[in-house]
């Protein structure tokens, strides 16, 4: 049976007239693709109608964001879309699209491998896409309807290859970003100006440069104005974030925690991926001045080997880090810390490891990405001599594992018997008939409970420690502040009032304490 073909307007094996358009996106590596993922859906929903699904079959658009810093990331690209070819072969009207650092690393040499490849763009491109689609939502071989039942006349479109540099114009285009769920990202500053020698994100996604404050602000008080409990500001290096103000002056992250704080609903705030070199002494004071910044911190440190950081061009030693550190337990003292093991450096001695080793003993992470080696292309330490042999790195990433796992399960026992505040994302996974919440540790705890929870702060009895989550038991609570289910939502202190906290945000404004204006 012959369809109306959905974005082209031509007739042919498509779906039935009467169904959505849809969306397919594949995201790999980390929670910045993720954020592009979502804006992409965001702006391709206002543009073309697209409505986002988890079935690649069901697309009329395919997309895969890619990521270019682990191993064979290419590789995973072209088989992800390989796929996708008999698809495109059945019905040509299907648009497929590569996307992110991968796409910005290959440019036009991805279309030279797979042709049937219709946009290419970078993650600063995302927000053309609507032009690079085109209104018909064809970027390759396009056709015009014509009577009924028939095929008009075809045309071509070149495919469409964009993956240029143009900074802050990306946000500029994205439309207004829709909640799903009670946490979101907000996206503050990208691109990396460390060239660490290992990294390719640099060459992928461009030099620093950070959001103007009151755009971010203002994407903030718009998620939580659609039931957002839970920012998490996102960067490459999100601590080097230096915002322009509307009155000259400059925020830094600190600042832009403190006057996130004060937004109304916004009751958790986490941010990701910092630098050690940027974590600054007022970044360290707001951990003691700000309680809705979370006790937790994400803290690449990649080596304990001040010989491998110098390689590495780190610009801290292991001593610095270990400093930086003992200040912000300072000011937090249950502060959970985890971070990034690179296992294998070219070169890497015994000695360095152990090094590596002793650093993670006194730390205490609790949790790591931790992974051997692999060179990037056009990065300085790929041409650097590795004589380490491949099963000696891989025995050294498993006892590192092992320490960090154990570390971990440490915490989470001790965890046991207490009572743990956590924001209930929705269902278990596991069993759709409980909750699921996550503490301000990054732990995820099982529970019973009412679903009417969901998106609201709730006290659990931490019952049993699991390897990779926790058991809890809802604590209710009665009174004026008990919310749906007879428990009330706890800040640190007591139950949440409307008079509780910073001030609110007026009219899209934010003051943290003692800050010297509102955003207007």
């Amino acid at each position: 049976m012959l369809y109306v073909s959905i974005l082209s307007g031509g007739y042919g094996p498509g779906r039935p007239p009467d169904m959505a358009r849809k969306l397919y996106i594949k995201t790999f590596g980390c929670q910045m693709n993720e954020y592009d993922s979502a804006r992409t859906a965001d702006l391709l929903a206002a543009s073309h109608g697209l409505e986002r699904t988890g079935r690649a079959e069901d697309a009329d658009v395919l997309l895969v964001n890619t990521c270019s810093v682990r191993e064979k990331a290419q590789e995973k690209v072209f088989s992800e879309i390989g796929r996708w070819r008999a698809w495109k072969q059945e019905r040509p009207e299907l648009v497929i699209g590569v996307g992110g650092c991968v796409a910005s690393q290959e440019g036009a040499a991805i279309r030279e491998r797979a042709p049937y490849v219709d946009v290419v763009y970078g993650p600063q491109t995302l927000h053309r896409l609507p032009e690079m689609i085109g209104p018909d939502g064809r970027a390759g071989p396009g056709g015009t309807a014509g009577p009924r039942g028939t095929t008009g006349p075809r045309r071509l479109r070149p495919p469409a290859v964009d993956v240029s540099f143009p900074e802050i114009e990306k946000f500029d285009r994205l439309p207004d970003p829709r909640a799903d769920g009670p946490t979101a990202f907000v996206s503050v500053m990208e691109g990396c100006s460390k060239y660490c020698s290992f990294c390719v994100v640099p060459y992928t996604r461009g030099e620093e440069f950070s959001r103007p404050f009151d755009d971010v602000i203002a994407e903030t008080v718009a998620l939580a104005g659609q039931g957002v409990r839970e920012i998490t500001f996102l960067g490459q290096n999100v601590n080097a974030y230096r915002g322009a103000m509307h009155d000259g002056r400059e925020c830094d992250l600190a600042l832009l925690i403190a006057y996130a704080a004060a937004i109304e609903g916004i009751d958790r705030i986490r941010y990701t991926t910092s630098h050690p070199a940027e974590l600054t002494g007022s970044l360290i004071d707001v951990y003691e001045e700000v309680p809705e910044l979370v006790g937790h911190l994400h803290l690449p440190v990649q080596s304990g080997s001040d010989r491998i950081l110098g390689l590495m061009k780190r610009n801290y030693t292991a001593a610095d880090y270990v400093e930086k550190v003992r200040r912000l337990r300072a000011a937090r003292p249950d502060l959970s810390l985890s971070s990034d093991f690179i296992v294998g450096f070219p070169g890497e001695t015994d000695a360095d490891f152990d090094a590596t080793m002793d650093l993670i003993d006194a730390v205490g992470f609790d949790a790591s990405f931790s992974f051997i080696y692999s060179a990037r292309p056009g990065t300085p330490a790929a041409e650097l001599p590795d004589p380490v042999p491949l099963d000696v790195k891989r025995k050294r990433l498993a006892r590192l594992q092992a320490r960090i796992t154990g570390l971990a399960r440490e915490v989470s026992r001790a965890m046991v018997g207490g009572t743990a505040r956590v924001l209930v994302e929705g269902p278990s996974k596991k069993n759709p008939e409980e909750l699921r919440g996550r503490t301000e540790n990054n732990r995820v705890v099982n529970f019973p409970g009412p679903p009417q929870l969901a998106g609201t702060f709730a006290d659990v009895t931490i019952v049993e420690a699991l390897p990779n989550s926790l058991r809890g038991r809802l604590v209710y609570r009665s009174g004026p502040a008990a919310y749906p289910g007879g428990s009330a939502p706890l800040r640190r202190g007591g139950p949440i009032a409307p008079s509780d906290g910073p001030a609110a945000s007026r009219a899209g404004s934010a003051s943290p304490p003692g800050a010297p204006a509102a955003v207007p």
